[in-house]
This record gives structure tokens, C-alpha cells and sequence, in this order.
């Protein structure tokens, strides 16, 4: 539990996070932020790590002068094309295994189910629109290994993705984390960062079960109908 609670003050207070990284580890810090965007890009047993607002306050804290920002974009943009090469890998040669697997910490059917709705509304695109939203980013790369899709087509589209939002994020860190509003409300940003992050997975959730009530509904009719006509 004190695992989990600390886990959470992480994710929730990550410029304290980053800050105590710094102090601790020095220059270390960039293989550490390499290590978690890798691991939270690469590992389909790591969705939860901390991804959109890791780059935000990380831009911040480069603007500060604690990270020398085009090294930290270097180092965060090579994570992310590295962990989605490598998941895209996994995909391919073990997806099968892994999918049919119920042993495998975290990773849950429904996560694939949801990353497989993506691919069928925006086809090879989702590699890179994954990239902002929180569990299918991590599952997107592995669905396109288990499916069909070449790697030299899926490059294109993971180095596309990861160069969006990579920028992105780090640049709106840079510029916007150091004003002196946000400075003063930084927790209540990430929060908000992680609304808008999850806020797609929760519209199509909502939409999705909108329409399952809708078929249930729309069958009972039928069979009422039929029952009525016979």
C-alpha cells in the first residue's frame, strides 16, 4: 500500500519528483526520465508509468536550467522511439503468447480491445494520435506487431508520433511551466494534464457503452416484435 501511495505522489507531484532526481542523481537524471518514458512506451506491463506530464515538468524544470533542453529532448525523443520499436517487437514475435496469457501483471484484454477500436476508427494514424492518450499509447505499437503492419510503415509513423509529442509537451513545459501562475498552481496543472489525457478514454468509453445499450436495446425490440408476431 505505502508502495502504491508513493507511486501516486510521483505521478501527482512530479515537479517534487523531478526536483529530488536532480539532487540525488545529478547528470543521472536524463537515463532515469529515458528509463520511465522507454519502459511506459515499451512495456505493455507498464501503462501506468507517468508519461504526458513527465515531459511537461521535465520542459519546466529545462527552462529553469536544470536539464539543458535540447540534450533532454534528444534523450526523451530517443526513449520514445526505442520503447515503441521495441513494443512493436514484442508484438510480433510474442503478441500471441502474451494476448492468451492471463499471468501477465497489467496487462488486461480490455486494454487491447480499446487499442483495437482506435486502429479500426483511425487505421495506421492511431500509432501516432495514441501518443496522447494514456494505456493505448502503451498498447498501440504491440497491437501493430501482432497485426500486419510493416515495420518500415510503422516507423514512419512511431518517429512521427514520438517527434509530436515529444515538442509538444517539453516545449509547453518550457515555456508555460515557468510562468509564475503555474509555478504557483504546478500540482493543480498536472492534474489538469492528466484530465485532458484520460478524457478520450473516457468519451469513447461512455460512447462505446452508449451504443452496447443501444444494440440491447434495438434486439429486445426485435424479439418482442417477433414474439408478437407469432
Amino acid at each position: 500500500m505505502e508502495a502504491l501511495q508513493n507511486f501516486f505522489d510521483f505521478v501527482l507531484h512530479v515537479d517534487k519528483s523531478i526536483h529530488k532526481l536532480i539532487e540525488l542523481f545529478g547528470l543521472w537524471s536524463y537515463l532515469i526520465l529515458f528509463l520511465i518514458i522507454f519502459c511506459e512506451t515499451g512495456l505493455v506491463v507498464t501503462p501506468f508509468l507517468p508519461g504526458d506530464t513527465l515531459l511537461f515538468a521535465a520542459g519546466a524544470f529545462a527552462a529553469r536550467g536544470s536539464f539543458d533542453p535540447v540534450l533532454l529532448i534528444a534523450v526523451l525523443l530517443t526513449a520514445a522511439v526505442a520503447g515503441d520499436a521495441v513494443n512493436y517487437c514484442i508484438g510480433k514475435f510474442l503478441g500471441d503468447k502474451l494476448a492468451r496469457s492471463r499471468r501477465v501483471p497489467f496487462f488486461k484484454p480490455e486494454y487491447l480491445d480499446r487499442t483495437h477500436r482506435f486502429y479500426e476508427k483511425y487505421g495506421a494514424k492511431t500509432i501516432v494520435i495514441a501518443r496522447f492518450v494514456p494505456i493505448v499509447r502503451t498498447f498501440a505499437p504491440f497491437v501493430a506487431g501482432v497485426g500486419t503492419m510493416t515495420y518500415r510503415r510503422f516507423a514512419v509513423y512511431n518517429v512521427t508520433g514520438a517527434l509530436l509529442w515529444v515538442f509538444l509537451l517539453v516545449l509547453a513545459g518550457y515555456f508555460f511551466g515557468t510562468i509564475p501562475i503555474v509555478e504557483r498552481n504546478f500540482t493543480l496543472v498536472i492534474y489538469l494534464i492528466v484530465l485532458v489525457s484520460i478524457m478520450p478514454g473516457v468519451i469513447e468509453f461512455w460512447r462505446q457503452r452508449r451504443l452496447h445499450k443501444a444494440e440491447a436495446a434495438a434486439r429486445e425490440r426485435a424479439s418482442s416484435s417477433g414474439e408478437g408476431g407469432a
